[in-house]
């Protein structure tokens, strides 16, 4: 049995921890950032980062680590303990956002042993969670992360990593073609995090550069809807495209929490 699993006997959705990365700003969203923090803007009548709790649970992912800085206290009061979502929520508080990395790390004694999903909390994507169990555990010990890449968004035109072509799960390399953009969804082992320094603000790239090299990353290419959500008037879009669908629920899954209007 993979690590991936708990080490009492598991159900076949009762999997391991997540994370949540909602401490940052969200810059580009500004001025609908200035008041509320960017996890929490609203999208199909539910806030950002309630999308990917709620895609979070419904795999098993029910413990699950959410990092603040910015406003954080409102993502708090949001999301509560997590009960209204089948979810037990423990928050990683920084006093400044400390980037991908550096939040991480900050997060790694909540995080106990064994894998962690990461997943960017204010990123609007249909991907199916269930599918990470599936992949790490065919990997076992192989690979020490999985990288969910995508299409390369007008943003991003070069991507940042070459996948190799053939295979899925596949290597993932520095260099080659074609080229692919993170999502900002992957498993880890908490073994490989701890190797990046505590107590500071440092970015993620450059560990997946060295881990890379190593051989300990392989990585999978979804097509499926994914959205960074740079600016408000994407926003603005996925808003109407998420209320237009015809499998858009009439009620939310969950009540929406109370988010202060931006302004």
């Amino acid at each position: 049995m993979s690590s991936f699993f708990r080490s009492h006997e598991p159900t076949a959705l009762e999997l391991m921890r997540a994370m949540l990365l909602a401490a940052g700003r969200g810059e580009r969203m500004r001025p609908l950032t200035d008041s509320v923090p960017k996890p929490l803007l609203m999208a199909g009548g539910k806030p950002l980062i309630v999308w990917q709790l709620e895609r979070l649970v419904r795999a098993g992912f029910d413990d699950v680590v959410i990092n603040v800085a910015y406003r954080g206290e409102q993502i708090v009061e949001a999301l509560g303990d997590g009960a209204r979502y089948g979810a037990r929520i423990t928050y990683s508080r920084e006093s400044e956002p400390m980037e991908t990395a550096g939040g991480i790390a900050h997060a790694l004694p909540l995080l106990g042993d064994g894998s962690v999903v990461v997943a960017a909390a204010d990123v609007y994507a249909e991907f199916d969670y269930r599918r990470l169990a599936a992949r790490v555990d065919d990997l076992g010990d192989e690979a020490a992360i999985h990288l969910v890449l995508v299409p390369n968004p007008s943003f991003r035109p070069q991507g940042d990593y070459a996948l190799e072509l053939g295979t899925q799960p596949g290597r993932v390399g520095l260099n080659g073609f074609p080229r692919w953009t993170w999502s900002g969804i992957g498993v880890f082992p908490t073994r490989l995090l701890r190797e990046i320094p505590s107590g500071k603000r440092i970015a993620l790239l450059p560990f997946f550069a060295d881990w890379i090299a190593r051989g300990l990353v392989r990585g999978e290419l979804y097509r499926g809807v994914w959205d960074n959500l740079g600016t408000p008037e994407q926003l603005a879009r996925l808003d109407v495209s998420l209320k237009q669908s015809p499998h858009h629920p009439r009620e939310p899954d969950n009540p929406a929490p109370d988010v202060p209007e931006p302004g």
